[in-house]
């Protein structure tokens, strides 16, 4: 049986032994390390299929007070994320002239601590986690060294640095009260209390630091100047749109079955993730900056998630989870793609790119299949992860307002989407590097495949079946096509000419602001728990 901890450790210890060697032959090794950490994560997801929670106590102390590392199914299905998506970024940056020894040192690095988020059951763990991997993504946003990157980078610091300080104020609390961070201890430990009123404190400092990193309204607008800022090199970019804003989302749920004895607070984050989906997209919409819609379009498919997770359906709950699986892939192809479009035509702005289908035929390929996933289109990855959601919502308001959510998301991606077609004013077709082509036209096709075989997939990851009903499927795709004929009745009657949207875009939190609305949904959180409970 492998260990735990050497799955959270090698890659850190690998990115440190390969500063040793020659860069080409360091780039070489490094995607046949990530290959080989892919099947030994995938031992260990199977480990768990068959004989349930690994549990491992570093040290051989008592559970409750060593450090304790926990492979369960989510958590050992997101591990097996990290690995897949590391090993298609480490393969895509082959060839770019930043990667040195000290971006794929720190590239391991963000890996091994993403792992370890997901692998610790100890909160007080966690929060040493993000806040090293806070650092670590800093430094990367900022490594082309221009102004802007610099400030963006700086802004996320300090940002998270404060939403982290309200954590840790939470967990002291915490331990304070109930003498456990321990996961499995703190959930026996909540039901003995008798006051509730006792645990509201320290849920709401948790819970707002968790929200800030899970992108929520109105804690979200750090994550465009963080995932879209001009010079972050698109697979970091990727990484953190992809996959590192799930580490919030991972948290929280998490947190939220943690505190399930005492405190419930789904139907809030539903209605919370629901308006988090609108705004998101809405703003979107209102960017020319292809990297910033990108980015904000992330912002709506957390709340998208968000609502799946805390409906209280169980086939909502899973759709919501096979949709951070989805999102992963989808969102990381669309900025490794947008990446390849702007080097290639040396702008961001999303009116001066024509053309992308006949000047780079793979990189348009993979960027349609990955839209139509983001959209939920039949026979797509997305399509079933949002069918799963919508079914859970049958009946209620919701569905309704998933309806509403799709048509947003496909108004958006309509607008995306032009940049594919028209004449691109160049005669040659771009030669792109043929890795990048092929790590985008692969992740591409995992969109396909995980809805074709999304069901399956479903089982495999989390042992829990929803065959699609066809008749039901049938209405969903009849709701497709309809969304679709009206978003670009609506995009192409009303917006094509003049974005009336794009006087949101003068709309940019400083600092300040953003503290304040930490501390305005923190007051808010208390006020609400003080009237629930």
């Amino acid at each position: 049986m492998i260990n735990l901890h050497w799955i959270i450790l090698l890659p850190i210890i690998f990115g440190t032994v390969v500063k040793l060697l020659p860069l080409k032959t360091a780039k070489k090794l490094m995607v046949l390390f990530q290959a080989v950490l892919l099947v030994l994560v995938f031992v260990i997801f199977i480990e768990v299929r068959k004989n349930g929670t690994i549990l491992e106590n570093i040290g051989g102390w008592p559970d409750t007070i060593s450090i304790t590392l926990r492979a369960d199914l989510l958590a050992s299905a997101m591990a097996l994320l990290t690995c897949l998506l590391f090993l298609a970024m480490l393969t895509f940056v082959q060839n770019k002239h930043y990667a040195d020894h000290l971006f794929f040192f720190l590239f391991l690095s963000l890996e091994s601590l993403i792992i370890g988020i997901f692998l610790s059951n100890d909160l007080f763990n966690i929060f040493v986690l993000i806040e090293a991997a806070t650092l670590i993504i800093t430094i990367l946003i900022m490594y082309k060294k221009t102004n802007l990157s610099i400030y963006d980078g700086m802004m996320y610091f300090l940002i998270n640095v404060v939403a982290m300080s309200f954590f840790l104020m939470g967990l002291g609390m915490l331990y304070k009260k109930i003498g456990v961070l321990d996961f499995y201890a703190l959930e026996t430990a909540l039901s003995q209390v008798k006051d509730p009123d006792s645990m509201i404190l320290p849920y709401a400092f948790m819970i707002t630091a968790v929200s800030l990193k899970a992108a929520l309204m109105p804690l979200f607008s750090w994550l465009p100047k963080a995932h879209g800022t001009p010079s972050a090199p698109s697979e970091v970019s990727a990484i953190l749109s992809g996959l590192y804003v799930k580490t919030g989302v991972y948290l929280f749920i998490r947190l939220q079955l943690a505190f399930s004895p005492l405190i419930n607070t789904s139907e809030l984050f539903m209605v919370l993730g629901f308006i988090t989906a609108i705004v998101g997209f809405v703003l979107a919409f209102a960017q020319t900056d292809i990297k910033l819609l990108l980015a904000y379009s992330t912002v709506s498919q957390i709340g998208l998630i968000m609502v799946g997770i805390n409906m209280g359906s169980p086939q909502a709950y899973w759709g919501g989870l096979y949709h951070i699986m989805n999102h992963a892939v989808f969102k990381s192809t669309l900025f490794l793609t947008a990446g390849m479009i702007i080097t290639e035509y040396k702008t961001r702005n999303l009116d001066e790119i024509k053309g992308v289908f006949n000047l780079m035929p793979a990189v348009g390929m993979a960027t349609v299949i990955s839209i139509l996933g983001i959209v939920g289109a039949p026979l797509f990855n997305g399509s079933i992860s949002k069918y799963l959601i919508s079914e859970g919502s049958s009946g209620s308001w919701i569905e309704y307002g998933l309806i509403f959510i799709n048509l947003g998301t496909i108004i958006v991606f309509i607008k995306y989407g032009q940049l594919l077609f028209g004449e691109s004013g160049k005669k040659e077709t771009a030669n792109s590097d043929i890795l990048e082509k092929a790590v985008v036209l692969g992740l591409s096709m995992l969109c396909f495949f995980g809805g074709i075989f999304g069901s399956e997939l479903i089982s495999i990851l989390f042992e829990v079946n929803f065959p699609v009903e066809i008749l039901s499927h049938g209405v969903k795709l009849l709701l497709f096509v309809g969304s679709l004929f009206l978003g670009l009745v609506i995009y192409y009657g009303l917006f094509k000419k003049k974005n009336y949207l794009a006087v949101l875009n003068a709309i940019e939190l400083g600092f300040n602001e953003i503290c304040l609305s930490i501390t305005l949904f923190f007051a808010f959180m208390v006020i609400y728990l003080k009237i629930t409970l």
